[in-house]
């Protein structure tokens, strides 16, 4: 029986090596969970294997904005905007506990990238495309009502701006509630389980992959018909295995992002901004802090290696002083940061922000299929693309006949709560439920925002009281242990909190207590414990050191 504790990891590995699977995905990202829950509702039996900790990659670590790609209209690439525009409603409807409508202002200045006549026009093309509901549709703006909307703007040669509809997100929480609803659903996943070589029939095609337990550090086979590399920025590693490839081909495009606390960088109102470069930036505020990404640049090396640059602040920091002129904020006010990269299909010619965002499948002599390229947003229309073309060689090879796509209208883990326009009703119910449990109002409302329909479950922990550790915290951890894959304290602190990012404060002053816990409930070895803690004080470094 499919499962997402951490407890329960090895009955997994064991269940993932007793049958072959009609599909068995590598990767373990928004595209691949995505994947994942799409086939196992069309009735598809279902694997997957991720190498690290699920969105541990590039599906942590973006702008954390489902949105509809207003960019792109200055490319040109009208299906793109169509799409993502109509998906990331669809995103919010099946988890509105993850995803939050934000009011997005975008101001204009004297000789900046954009006019009142080419924003008017943009927004409005984009509302048309996106198919944008009539409440979120785009306003204009006077200069001072934009000063007024948010004073920090800078005034000098202000023409005015417009305000449009966004999408916020916790990009990894989304990752793992897709996770999760495919596990529910009985798709076998794993972390921390790497795929190291394939298995080929007499027919020299691809039957399924010997795989690592990097936790174990075991190999086992897993069988599968079909497999997808759906693996992000080692989509090429992944095919490298085979040997050396020819073709298509990633390029990695590092993006960077820093974080104040509001009191040094007290925004109010998410601001979608031009540089002197001509280049986007957002500047966003979340829960007391304020964000500011992303940068844009070419990236060698290993992802899971990547340090910010002192260049990579810099930039930020011109663009923060450009926009915000009394914003006097320096390195020392960086909180924390994080940095990732954009895979994307090679472009001849091209910098990292001209080459496309659309995404790309394909698939090799030996049957492999790679999924490359693509948003956020379109994770969902993504993994319909695939599984469309999976079906059909599932039906044509093996008479395997499967159901329509029905993801636009399924629930991600936590999100069943009667639509996006209960969620107010059912946090404020929810929040009082924690109080009761001695939560304070603030703590029980975010456990209730950030766990939606699956917050009964972590204020079942609530209940249990621990010497150091604040109890909504301990119950988040307990949640995460025994509900979704809590393997590592980097998976706790980063990928379900985003304390790493957010409350970094939490992170110091709890993650003694938190690794001891980790170790009494996993069994964890001395050299374990070790290098685990080891990890966790690499990763705090990496968030607050400016180098």
């Amino acid at each position: 029986m499919s499962t997402a504790s951490s407890l329960q990891r090895y009955a997994t590995i064991e269940e993932l090596q007793n049958k072959e699977y009609d599909l068995l995905i590598i990767g373990g990202g928004i595209t691949g969970c995505g994947i994942a829950l799409d086939a196992i509702s069309r009735g598809l039996s279902v694997a997957l294997v991720e190498m690290q900790d699920f969105a541990a990659g590039t599906s942590s670590r973006s702008t954390k904005l489902v949105h509809g790609g207003l960019r792109y209209l200055k490319q040109f690439e009208i299906k793109e905007v169509a799409e993502l525009g109509k998906e990331r409603a669809i995103v919010y409807e099946n988890g509105p506990h993850v995803t939050t409508p934000v009011w997005m202002l975008l101001p204009f200045h004297k000789g900046g990238t954009f006019g009142k006549l080419s924003t008017n026009v943009g927004l409005r093309t984009y509302d048309f495309l996106a198919g944008v509901k009539r409440s979120e549709r785009r306003s204009m703006l006077s200069a001072a009502e934009t000063q007024a909307k948010e004073p920090l703007v800078k005034t000098e040669g202000l023409r005015g701006g417009g305000v449009y509809v966004e999408y916020r997100t916790d990009d990894a929480r989304l990752t793992i509630e897709v996770a999760k609803a495919a596990i529910q659903k009985g798709a076998v996943l794993n972390n921390y389980t790497k795929a190291v070589n394939f298995t080929y029939n007499d027919k020299k095609r691809i039957n399924g992959i010997v795989a690592e337990d990097l936790i174990g550090n075991k190999q086992f086979t897993i069988r599968a018909k079909k497999v997808v590399n759906a693996a992000g920025p080692w989509v090429d590693d992944v095919r490298s295995i085979e040997g050396k490839q020819t073709g298509k081909h990633l390029i990695l495009s590092k993006g960077v992002h820093i974080v104040f606390d509001e009191t040094t960088f007290p925004l109010h109102q998410a601001v979608y901004f031009d540089t002197p470069d001509g280049r986007m930036v957002f500047a966003i505020p979340r829960n007391g802090k304020t964000y500011v990404g992303t940068t844009d640049t070419f990236y060698e090396g290993d992802p899971r290696d990547m340090n910010i640059k002192q260049e990579d602040r810099d930039y930020i920091m011109k663009a923060i002083h450009y926009m915000f002129p009394t914003v006097q904020v320096t390195d020392a006010d960086i909180e924390s940061s994080w940095a990732g990269v954009r895979p994307l299909i090679h472009e001849d010619g091209k910098n990292p922000s001209e080459i496309s965002r659309k995404d790309e499948v394909w698939e090799s002599a030996t049957g492999l299929v790679t999924i490359a390229g693509g948003k956020l947003t379109g994770y969902r229309k993504m993994a319909e693309t695939v599984l469309n073309t999976i079906a059909k060689e599932l039906k044509a090879e093996f008479g395997i006949t499967s159901l329509p796509c029905t993801t636009k209208h399924i629930h991600i883990s936590g999100g069943d709560i009667g639509g996006s326009q209960n969620l107010a009703q059912f946090i404020s119910h929810r929040t009082a439920k924690g109080m009761e449990l001695g939560l304070s109002s603030a703590e029980a409302r975010h456990l209730a925002q950030h766990y939606g329909a699956n917050v009964d479950m972590v204020f079942s922990y609530a209940q249990k009281q621990h010497a150091t550790i604040p109890q909504g915290l301990y119950a988040q951890l307990l949640y995460g242990v025994h509900h979704e894959m809590v393997v590592h304290p980097n998976d706790f602190m980063i990928r379900r909190t985003a304390n790493m990012f957010f409350n970094i404060a939490d992170v110091q002053a709890h993650k003694e207590a938190i690794l001891n816990e980790m170790a009494a409930l996993l069994g964890w070895s001395d050299a374990q414990h070790e290098q685990y803690a080891t990890d966790l004080t690499t990763e705090i470094t990496r968030a607050t050191t400016a180098l």
